[in-house]
């Protein structure tokens, strides 16, 4: 069997034996689980031409779905058995019972992911019997939509594709210095001049060239209800991330008074048309504080709790310059009675941590948000490597292991000059399968508090849908194998047996319609000839 990711035990039938279905197969469901065959008559109806009607009564069903509560087991685990009545889903919770009919599908075969049915397609499922479970809790990817803009249909199109690869939590970058991308109805400005730039470098930020046609986009409130209710209903969360303090320059052009007046004529900063980190950083005042307080207010409406208890708020990169100029920035440190600027940089991710808290969320932030003490409660985006997450956890803080030396996706996936733009160290999908989101230092007790892992995608240079897909995929496959699957020691694992699997997986993404990076090198259209890129040479350190 192809699957992907690996379930946690595959029998096979010994004398090869297929169950056949019939022209019109029946779908029986029991309590508690018609969500999931009403997605499942969407979803393989769509493929198969099936109807999947009810089973008659007294009559047994081809399709069976069951929910068999275990308080003790995880929700997320199911069992599959196909025999000669048929094929039998089993699980302890609804989002296991979803993640049994990926499994499902992906047996069917890539005919399952078309969205119409193939002439002279029969279908049929071997003999097996399949029990699975995640690893970890946290499956995730981070899509940054800030520096180039998703359309919503795009982030609906990839929870698809996360919830294809069993993954469960989709973080949404939404603001940065080149763009704002959710609208916020008392500051309206923030989506009618924030969330648009005049242009746009083509490249990395030593290229000499430059996309003149203005670039933006935003998502409105009822889309941001839209695509956390379309996650919600296939078992993925949505993480909004609004980073502050730094990072903000495109706030800071659509109302200049957020900036640090007294050292820079705010009123003529545009969004950034360029790439890196803007030196125009939020001011450390009361009044700023209130507006910010003011946008996470609509941000909550819009990722209820019970689907989005995280609340992601950056706190990365953020220079301090500016405040080391600004008297007004200097007056507050000394009336807080802070460590210099470090310290107002933490006391601003703290007053975060705290007013969220009391409103029932939990605050995430990048591992800079170590550096000044956090609440108990607060967890961390490990990028910079595994030290700040090893250190969050030994301190009792979750986390998420997120280093940006092997799942950062924008990074390059081969040496030589055929990647596009290509970016910092070679991450190959060897090097992303054999990544290991636990590191060996971590006490047992620190251990328990890593969260899971997600693969990061940043979009300077990947302009468009085909260059996301063709940066994420198909390493986002191995990915999903390392956070669900238990697997043996980075160095243990076989590779050659996951690259054996994927060649029945890239038959699925081509029906799913995936640009991804074939395993020979990119496509003529996917090269970027002539454009630069910041390639760096040799193996990532592993800190």
């Amino acid at each position: 069997m192809d699957l992907i990711p690996a379930p946690r035990t595959a029998v096979l039938h010994e004398d090869g034996l297929r169950f056949e279905f019939g022209p019109e197969p029946q779908l029986g469901a029991g309590p508690g689980a018609e969500g999931a065959a009403r997605r499942l008559r969407r979803e393989l109806g769509a493929a198969t031409g099936w109807d999947l009607p009810a089973a008659r009564p007294g009559g047994t069903a081809d399709v069976r779905l069951r929910l068999d509560p275990d308080p003790a087991g995880s929700p997320e685990a199911y069992a599959l058995t196909v025999d000669a009545t048929g094929v039998e889903l089993t699980a302890a919770g609804e989002a296991g019972l979803f993640w049994a009919t990926q499994t499902l599908r992906q047996l069917l075969g890539p005919g399952a992911y078309r969205r119409a049915p193939l002439p002279g397609r029969a279908w049929s499922l071997p003999y097996a019997e399949i029990t699975d479970a995640p690893r970890f809790g946290w499956r995730g990817l981070m899509l940054d939509v800030a520096r180039h803009f998703m359309p919503k249909d795009g982030v609906l199109r990839y929870i698809d594709l996360l919830a294809a690869h069993k993954l469960n939590v989709l973080h949404l970058h939404l603001t940065d210095d080149q763009g704002w991308r959710v609208e916020i109805k008392r500051y309206p400005r923030l989506t009618e001049a924030g969330a648009w730039r005049a242009r746009s470098r083509w490249g990395h930020r030593a290229s000499p060239l430059w996309n003149e046609t203005p670039h933006g986009g935003y998502y409105t409130q009822d889309d941001l209800r839209e695509i956390v209710a379309y996650a919600a209903e296939r078992h993925v969360r949505v993480v909004p991330e609004i980073d502050v303090p730094g990072h903000s320059q495109a706030a800071i052009a659509a109302y200049p008074e957020l900036g640090n007046t007294d050292v820079v004529d705010t009123s003529a900063l545009r969004v950034w048309d360029d790439w890196g980190i803007s030196e125009n950083v939020l001011a450390p005042t009361e009044a700023v504080l209130r507006f910010y307080e003011g946008v996470f207010e609509e941000l909550l409406d819009l990722f209820p709790a019970e689907v989005s208890p995280f609340v992601h708020i950056g706190g990365d990169e953020c220079p301090k310059a500016q405040w080391r100029s600004s008297p007004a920035a200097q007056a507050r440190i000394r009336e807080l009675g802070v460590d210099g600027e470090d310290g107002l940089q933490s006391w601003f991710i703290g007053h975060f941590d705290g007013w969220l808290a009391a409103r029932g969320r939990r605050l995430i932030g990048w591992d800079e948000i170590l550096e000044g003490g956090l609440a108990p409660g607060a967890a961390v985006s490990s990028w910079r490597g595994y030290a700040g997450g090893v250190a969050a956890a030994e301190a009792g803080h979750d986390v998420v292991m997120c280093p940006e030396q092997h799942v950062y996706l924008d990074y390059r996936q081969a040496p030589g000059g055929q990647e596009p733009m290509p970016i910092s160290y070679v991450r190959s999908l060897e090097d992303v399968y054999r990544f290991e989101p636990v590191p060996p230092q971590l006490s047992e007790r620190a251990a328990a508090h890593v969260l899971g892992a997600q693969a990061n995608v940043w979009t300077e240079v990947t302009e468009n849908q085909d260059r996301v897909d063709y940066q994420v995929f198909p390493r986002l496959a191995a990915f999903a194998e390392v956070v669900w699957s238990r697997r043996a020691a980075p160095e243990e694992r076989d590779f050659a047996g996951f690259e054996a699997r994927m060649a029945g997986h890239y038959a699925r993404l081509d029906a799913l319609g995936v640009g991804y990076r074939p395993p020979g090198g990119p496509l003529p259209w996917q090269k970027r000839p002539g454009v630069l890129g910041r390639p760096k040479e040799g193996t990532p350190p592993n800190v």
